[in-house]
């Protein structure tokens, strides 16, 4: 008879038990990304846009460009000066806000209670964005955040989605969580 070994006995099979699945870690948003497949298959491979099929869809009505919006005011670039740093230092791609999320920042850096500044708080929401992620699909991702010196409510959340730009490139834009 054998003595007792470790490397010579048979392995049982374990009964499945739902309670102890292995817990797969969440990767970080657009973690390793260099830009959204989906998102990059609207266009061609030349860099142009695809040429659209007219007899599904028709003509184009009208049409209104990211650059548009931030000349509106619709949108805050977030790649201007005082703000292209921090913007990135989070994402590689292009990043905006909404006027909403501007309004949201601007009322925190007014608040003299609080030493907030433009760049802080910008960092906060973009490092938020990445690190405390509520709810994530394909394109993006809600999160929470607080901010201090809004008024009542310190905390909040946001939304950040990644989708074409104007020339068919990678761009995110911060938004709040009911708009589009």
């Amino acid at each position: 008879m054998e003595p007792f070994s470790l490397h010579n006995t048979p392995e049982k099979p374990k009964p499945w038990r739902p309670d102890r699945t292995p817990v797969q870690r969440q990767q970080p948003l657009f973690a390793g990304l260099d830009c959204l497949p989906d998102q990059m298959d609207l266009f061609a491979t030349d860099g142009e846009p695809a040429k659209e099929d007219h007899a599904t869809f028709g003509p184009v009505i009208s049409s209104y460009t990211r650059a548009q919006a931030i000349e509106d005011g619709v949108l805050v670039d977030g790649m201007q000066p005082e703000l292209a740093e921090v913007s990135r230092q989070h994402y590689k791609h292009p990043v905006a806000m909404t006027a909403a999320v501007f309004g949201l920042i601007q009322r925190a850096v007014e608040n003299e209670k609080y030493c907030n500044d433009y760049k802080g708080v910008w960092h906060d929401v973009l490092g938020m964005s990445r690190m405390a992620a509520v709810q994530r699909w394909e394109t993006g991702c809600l999160f929470r955040l607080i901010i201090t010196g809004t008024g009542r409510r310190r905390n909040h959340t946001l939304k950040i989605e990644c989708g074409p730009g104007d020339n068919g490139e990678p761009v995110m834009t911060v938004m709040m969580p009911d708009e589009d």
